[in-house]
């Protein structure tokens, strides 16, 4: 049966290439809401496709009437197994960074490339696809299985709040394909807040999109623009001169932010070095500088789950107050209140008060649950790689339903493009991570 299943998976590649093309040419990025779209027409467009994709391959759909979230449903028993995913993504950010149109879903040199490729549009309908191949050759379905589609995972998780306030069946177990292969069975705590200050600053900026990306540049057009391209020279901090001074940063999911290059941060270490000086200028460059695990606020923060990530994702100074937007990954045993207490301690020493914005709490599933234990399994056989299950710093729908993990569709062989210029997923690759999610849902609905 596997052979088959995998040659049905082949046969289907073509239609589900496209299908993912169509997806990401949907530019879901968080708008204005207007009636029965709480998060713009854009993204209810985009969920408005992906429930019609499923309804022409045979399941069952419903939507939210206010437009938070749908579901697709397939299959026979008392167990619901759940595969969550969301449609909407982050911005494009500078398009001038991308060597293909953001939203157009092109393939080059065997490469899809588009936002949403491989955050999360391009691994759900993997995914979907990989239940297609099932159905196509007739094989019985002894659970439920239900797709639930998101809208806004990438900001408030508003879409998987409503879908519990309104009483929805909870899975009784699943997964989410957003993250990597193998399963991934811990998840950081995720902290976002605002570091605001009354008083206003001497210099305007206002740089960066999300809170949960480095960005990719700051651009910076205010007071003593020569001294401070000269002492952007002095610390060896890339720049442009274009709309004034374009500091260059490493855009990356803030969850591996130590592993990006946060351009606020540099240009508020070359403002203290010039003596420009304001509360949000003096905390960035005293206590964060370019450490992005955040020493100076929890020392050595660190478990099986990896390293505390701090990122500054975005920053607005002007005449009147200043914000500092960040983003922090908390280790699955560290309490997320010492970190926060050493957080606003320090903030008040720089005149800043701490607003917390989103809090979620850390997950851990045991290695010998039966979920993990199949995924684990079915990963195996299919790479012939190590299948440990990881921890990681990224906030997946995991979290939203109980007995759930983040499984792919990234192989430990690939590049983790999402939320950067030119994202993308390698065609093979999906295809590969389609055959996996076929077999899995295979063993999971037996």
């Amino acid at each position: 049966m596997k052979d088959q299943i995998k040659a049905k998976v082949q046969e289907n590649k073509v239609e589900m290439i496209n299908s993912i093309c169509e997806s990401v040419r949907i530019p879901s990025v968080i708008g204005e809401p207007i009636d029965g779209c709480p998060f713009g027409k854009d993204i209810n467009d985009s969920l408005e496709h992906t429930l019609n994709l499923c309804k022409s391959l045979g399941f069952k759909t419903y939507r939210d009437k206010e437009g938070y979230y749908g579901y697709a449903e397939i299959g026979e028993g008392e167990e619901l197994v759940g595969v969550l995913g969301h449609l909407d993504v982050v911005p494009a950010g500078d398009e001038a960074a991308w060597n293909v149109k953001p939203f157009g879903g092109e393939i080059i040199d065997g490469k899809l490339y588009g936002r949403g490729t491989q955050d999360d549009k391009g691994p759900v309908i993997a995914a979907i696809y990989g239940l297609k191949s099932l159905l196509d050759l007739g094989i019985k379905l002894n659970k439920r299985v239900r797709f639930i589609f998101g809208t806004d995972e990438e900001t408030l998780w508003r879409d998987m709040a409503k879908y519990n306030e309104n009483n929805e069946e909870i899975p009784n177990y699943g997964f989410t394909p957003d993250s990597v292969f193998p399963c991934v069975n811990a998840e950081k705590g995720l902290l976002q807040a605002i570091l605001k200050s009354e008083k206003g600053s001497p210099v305007t900026l206002k740089a960066g999109e999300a809170f949960n990306a480095v960005p990719s540049k700051a651009i910076y057009n205010s007071i003593k623009l020569e001294e401070v391209k000269n002492e952007l020279d002095k610390l060896g901090f890339e720049y442009k001169e274009e709309n004034g001074i374009t500091v260059i940063g490493k855009s990356v999911h803030s969850q591996a932010s130590d592993k990006g290059i946060n351009p606020i941060s540099r240009l508020c270490i070359a403002f203290k070095n010039l003596g420009i000086s304001s509360n949000a200028i003096d905390f960035i460059a005293n206590v964060i500088g370019e450490d992005a695990n955040a020493n100076n606020i929890l020392a050595n923060c660190e478990d099986v789950s990896g390293k505390l990530t701090f990122n500054i994702g975005k920053i607005d100074l002007n005449e009147k107050e200043e914000k500092i937007y960040i983003d922090v990954r908390i280790p699955v045993t560290v309490k997320k209140e010492e970190l926060v207490n050493n957080l606003i301690e320090k903030s008040k020493e720089f005149g800043l008060d701490y607003e917390e914005y989103d809090w979620t709490n850390p997950i851990y599933i045991e290695k010998d649950h039966f979920l993990v234990k199949t995924l684990r399994k079915v990963y195996e056989e299919e790479t012939g790689l190590d299948s440990t299950p990881l921890s990681s710093g990224g906030a997946t729908y995991a979290r939203a339903i109980k007995n759930c993990v983040a499984f792919g569709a990234i192989f430990p062989y690939g590049l983790k493009t999402e939320h950067q210029p030119n994202e993308y997923v390698v065609v093979d690759h999906m295809v590969k991570a389609t055959e996996i999610y076929a077999l899995a849902l295979y063993e999971l609905t037996r």
